[in-house]
């Protein structure tokens, strides 16, 4: 989502988040959950993240590598803030732990962090309560969702990457399945923006291929994100404290 325009430079350097940060996640979470309307609940992005007159201290961390947390945690995490309302196509206890379990497969088959990508789509999707998150949409990361809405009938798409919503389309990508589907085009299109074709091993080239097939990514983005604030201005724009959003979650989710 919104993978264009400004080029970050990825550091691996300490930084100190203050009062201005609760300003910056509101607005990714605007951004995050941009016309997604919710039919049942509001999505609760990242609740109390940020407390008034609190310095919070964060670091870079890589895409790849060993999960930075673990299923049991992610696990409790989702099933806490998922909406549970299978009228909205929401996810049950049972329904998060089958995601989990896909993102950690999958995850560790190809190194990298699946905990932080986890992380990343509680920041994306409210906790799982965004609209694009629900099913049938089944997405996981905003992937294509761009604002861009467009009148018309039901009946008539303007093309693929669009969804029927609040009776016009909406720009977005659904996804037929968790396992199959969503999960690999998020964890293989993180690949795509922490690795080139050359630095990737066959597993990681297929993953990425197969998430590139959903939505392509510009060659000039391939690799420009071995850290997580490397998809600052980039997956996320501006996004100037993506990644430390999502590290804070991601420390949340593990409780800290």
């Amino acid at each position: 989502m919104g993978e264009f325009r400004s080029r970050y430079h990825a550091c691996v350097s300490r930084r100190t988040v203050l009062g201005a940060l609760a300003t910056a996640v509101v607005a990714a979470g605007s951004r995050a959950v941009r016309s997604h309307a919710q039919a049942s609940l509001t999505p609760r992005l990242w609740l109390p993240l940020v407390q008034a007159g609190t310095a919070i201290v964060v670091d870079d961390a890589p895409i790849l590598g060993p999960a930075s947390g673990t299923v049991e945690q992610a696990t409790a995490w989702f099933a806490a803030n998922a909406n549970p309302d299978s009228s909205v196509g929401g996810y049950t206890p049972d329904d998060c732990a089958t995601i989990v379990d896909a993102y950690q497969q999958q995850g560790d088959a190809v190194g990298i962090d699946w905990f932080l990508a986890m992380a990343q789509m509680s920041v994306e999707t409210g906790g799982l309560t965004s609209w694009w998150s629900l099913r049938p949409q089944r997405n996981p990361a905003g992937l294509g969702v761009t604002g861009q809405v467009q009148a018309g009938t039901p009946d008539a798409p303007p093309g693929p990457g669009w969804a029927w919503h609040n009776n016009q389309w909406e720009a977005g990508l659904s996804f037929p399945a968790w396992t199959s589907d969503s999960v690999p085009a998020h964890l293989g299109r993180l690949l795509a923006y922490a690795l080139t074709d050359a630095q990737a091993n066959p597993a990681q080239r297929q993953l990425i291929n197969q998430a590139l097939a959903y939505r392509p990514l510009p060659l000039s983005y391939r690799g420009i994100a071995p850290t997580i604030d490397g998809l600052n201005g980039t997956w996320a724009v501006p996004g100037t404290t993506y990644g430390q959003t999502i590290l804070l979650v991601a420390g949340r989710m593990r409780g800290g």
